[in-house]
């Protein structure tokens, strides 16, 4: 049976049973306290909580992404980082024994599948879903196994472990794959992890709530949360040992091991492709979701899973992109059921083969640092690859551990893997507590706040409010005195918050007697909370006048929905994978910052620029309404995905052209922007591009004229690094020639002084290379010593805007007694040379250089050599 097939006779089965079907939910899930979704019953949390209850059965076939079981990929026949997960849920209705009868008629009848070979696990406690898989359905007491609550319960390990909150037993399908696979022991059950049995099917009873240790207390709702492997499933019924050996996977195992020319297909080889094709597949569906690679967040995971996978391919002796191909195939073999990386798979490869170059580049780029370090290590006779240099070169550069240490082995250098750990878990600790802020005054324990107020801010900017709440310095209070700072709680208060990018109004709050300021307004759970300071009077809790000032509120308004037209002309110009990624509204002000994996140029941002101008001229209408989160999502709403969305929404909508969700403040008409420019573009981290622009105001030309100087001397200077960057190639591919032979691989023109090898060169590079010849030559210094073994060198330059030279030796010889660093001080002045370095390697200028300049410096060092 194909996997379509069986997808869509599972759907059908339990539509049939008055399933509601739903469609699969993003893998950026719409609730902020997941990463990505990673279960079928996300989705339906507002059912599971009771918040919604419209319908009490649904169905789904959902896309997840975990990577819990990341190291285990490709390790064993089953696990994954992305797989669908076909589930049925009840929420309130149906309980344990209709689960259990649905899920043994669709396997045995539907999918036909022999009795014979399936195996039943229940919790060790629950005797009522034993006594259904015994009495009711039949299957005989030796193919039911009780485990313990690590293995059957949901959360693992709840009553005791925790945590606390709605939790209940499992009750899991087995296939056996007969006794000839795995262990071979005659007591193998589904408890063993050999192989043998493979589960399918997970049946989640939740009915009881956790609130201690070992403490289930019943719930009022009971629910049925089921989760059956695709990938699985389909494994079972293709009769093949592997998932990835089913019709949507193994074409695209097959065409790895094609591009990379594997021809061992050893177990560990075999291991690594499948990791492979199953993190390209993560990927694809990761990005053609909104999820770019990046270094932060969701795109950092997607980042490591794709780094992870250019690993696997360089233990097969790959060293070039290839995975941008994949996602093709994934269109052709999986684009029907999931459209979308049809439609962006031109996208989504471009994304992954950016990745893979900026990959590369950091290994090229790693590779060229570790050899200067192992480098110096060699002079000093040393062996052991500093912890902070491979940390450096894993944190700084993007190397991967992995490769550091092929480096190193190649050198023969060994690495203190423990202190490297040590120095990451530093890093990670640094990076938590710096994410770790307090969002307002109210830190957590000091004040619970219980109070709800109503905003009324998008139809009012006055209205009439009760005070409910005062506080100085976090301390309730009755009044706020004249000039002294507080807080103010309102019953009601057309006052936007800050949130969902948009800075917060400003006003004031009056009451018969006194005035109060209002700067910052923020929520704290249901309350919205109104900063400021007493300028008149003082303020009790009282009826008050609330007024929005108007002009502030109008500019943010703005630059809001101006936020809305860029990111629906971008969408056009540069295509759908743009989505944002966050913003900050000002006044008449705002940044936009969205996926793209390349900068704009100058001719796109025009084209943009001028997009939105059209929207503005076209005066269109801004329409908002408040409808369903399931509804919007139906009419195609861009929704963002760090924020929480609830059950009911409000969604924005200006012509054909933009439908987002947003709950900020918008203007009525487009033409109310005015004018709009962009001021400038620019990168905040892999695949995420910001745009600043201003909007109100005739004042487009001006910024217009500040953002391509901006940007021409931005390319200027990035043209000037790239060319930088060729030059010492060049200088050291053009000059290393004159000073080792080509056909014999020595040093040209070697003096012997006092027994010791010694160069001394003037050279005067070309002229295009001068710029560039500082840099260079150090490089060619390294490359000298290497030939060279034992000796001195002294390079210097002729004809360069400012003159260098370099004194370098091995160290053999400053074991002798030679000191370059006190050589050039002793020396340098007669010489015309002044610079700095250490006993190994000096360098500096050359102030004045006359025809004998070379003799002078062997005449320097042969004396020097006599001391």
């Amino acid at each position: 049976m194909k996997t379509s097939e069986l997808r869509k006779k599972y759907l059908e089965f339990f539509k049939k049973r008055n399933h509601t079907l739903f469609t699969s939910d993003n893998l950026v899930p719409g609730d902020a306290s997941l990463l990505f979704t990673s279960a079928g019953m996300n989705q339906f949390k507002p059912y599971f909580l009771g918040e919604k209850k419209d319908i009490t059965r649904a169905t789904s076939c959902q896309k997840c992404l975990r990577t819990g079981d990341l190291e285990r990929v490709g390790q064993t026949a089953y696990h994954h980082t992305f797989f669908e997960m076909l589930g049925n849920f009840s929420f309130g209705d149906y309980f344990k024994k209709e689960a259990i009868e649905f899920a043994w008629e669709f396997i045995t009848k539907e999918l036909k599948m022999n009795q014979k070979n399936l195996w039943v696990s229940v919790y060790r406690e629950d005797d009522e879903a034993y006594n259904i898989w015994k009495d009711d359905i039949g299957v005989s007491e030796e193919r039911i196994v009780k485990l313990g609550e690590e293995s059957n319960f949901w959360p693992a390990s709840a009553p005791s472990d925790g945590p606390n909150g709605p939790c209940g037993p499992c009750s899991e399908i087995f296939f056996d794959n007969g006794a000839g696979v795995g262990c071979g022991r005659s007591e193998c059950n589904p408890d063993c992890s050999c192989g043998r049995f493979v589960e399918v099917w997970n049946l989640v009873f939740t009915q009881f709530n956790r609130v201690g240790v070992n403490k289930l207390e019943p719930l009022p709702q009971k629910n049925i949360d089921t989760g059956m492997g695709l990938e699985r499933m389909a494994a079972v019924l293709q009769k093949v040992e592997s998932n990835f050996q089913i019709d949507i996977l193994a074409p695209v195992v097959e065409e790895v091991k094609s591009t990379l020319r594997v021809k061992d297909v050893s177990k560990e080889n075999q291991g690594w492709i499948n990791a492979i094709v199953d993190h390209a597949r993560a990927a694809t569906f990761a990005i053609a979701d909104g999820v770019y690679p990046s270094n932060e967040g969701r795109g950092y995971v997607i980042r490591k899973i794709v780094r992870r996978a250019l690993l696997k391919a360089r233990g097969l002796g790959n060293k070039e992109p290839f995975l941008f191909k994949l996602p093709k195939r994934f269109a052709e073999l999986m684009g029907d059921t999931y459209p979308e990386i049809k439609q962006k798979q031109n996208n989504i490869s471009k994304i992954i083969a950016s990745e893979e170059e900026k990959y590369f580049l950091a290994i090229k780029e790693g590779e060229v640092q570790a050899n200067l370090i192992m480098d110096e290590l060699s002079k000093a006779a040393k062996k052991e690859f500093p912890p902070e240099d491979v940390f450096r070169l894993y944190d700084t550069h993007g190397v991967p551990i992995e490769i550091i240490r092929e480096f190193a082995q190649t050198r023969g250098f060994g690495i203190d893997e423990e202190k490297f750990e040590a120095l990451l878990k530093e890093q990670q600790e640094r990076s938590r507590k710096k994410s770790m802020f307090d969002t307002s005054i109210f830190k957590e324990g000091e004040v619970k706040l219980r109070e709800k107020s109503q905003f009324i801010g998008y139809d009012k900017l006055e209205a009439k409010g009760k005070i409910l709440k005062l506080f100085v310095n976090n301390v309730e209070v009755e009044l706020i005195k004249n000039g002294e700072q507080g807080l103010i709680i309102l019953d009601k208060t057309p006052f936007y918050p800050e949130g969902g990018g948009q800075l917060n109004d400003k006003g004031k709050i009056s009451i018969k007697g006194g005035e109060f300021k209002v700067d910052k307004v923020f929520k704290v759970a249901d309350a919205i909370v109104h900063q400021g300071f007493a300028i008149s009077g003082e303020i009790k809790k009282s009826e008050a006048i609330i007024s929005v000032d108007r002009a502030r509120r109008e500019a943010l308004a703005r630059a809001h929905t101006a936020t809305h037209l860029l990111q629906a002309a971008l969408r056009q110009v540069l295509g759908e994978h743009v989505v944002q990624q966050g913003s900050l509204v000002d006044e008449d002000k705002f940044r936009f910052d969205f996926t793209h994996f390349s900068r704009l140029v100058e001719q796109e941002i025009e084209t943009v620029e001028k997009l939105v101008e059209k929207f503005i001229a076209n005066a269109d209408k801004v329409v908002k309404k408040e409808l369903s989160l399931e509804d919007a999502k139906r009419e195609g709403a861009l929704a963002f995905f760090k924020d929480k969305y609830h059950n009911d929404v409000r969604m924005v909508s200006i012509s054909d052209y933009s439908k987002e969700l947003c709950g900020g403040t918008h203007i009525n008409n487009t033409s109310e922007i005015e004018k709009f420019a962009i001021i400038s573009e620019s990168s905040i981290s892999s695949g995420i591009r910001r745009i600043e622009a201003s909007v109100g105001k005739d004042k487009s030309v001006s910024l217009l004229t500040r953002r391509k100087e901006k940007g021409e001397a931005k390319k200027a200077l990035e043209e000037k690094k790239k060319a930088d960057k060729e030059r010492i190639v060049e200088v050291i591919a053009n000059q290393e020639e004159e000073f080792i032979s080509p056909k014999t691989g020595e040093v040209i023109e070697l003096d012997n002084i006092k027994g010791i090898n010694t160069l001394v060169r003037v050279f005067e590079p070309e002229a295009s290379l001068k710029g560039s010849v500082s840099r260079a030559i150090l490089i060619l210094v390294d490359r000298i010593k290497e030939k060279i073994g034992s000796g001195i060198i002294f390079i210097a330059t002729r004809g360069c805007e400012k003159d260098i030279f370099i004194c370098s030796a091995t160290n053999d010889i400053i074991k002798k007694g030679f000191d370059c660093k006190k050589f050039i001080s002793e020396s340098g002045k007669g010489l015309s040379l002044a610079g700095g370095g250490n006993d190994k390697k000096v360098q500096g200028v050359v102030q004045d250089r006359g025809d004998d300049f070379i003799d002078k410096v062997k005449e320097a060092i042969s004396k020097f050599i006599k001391k």
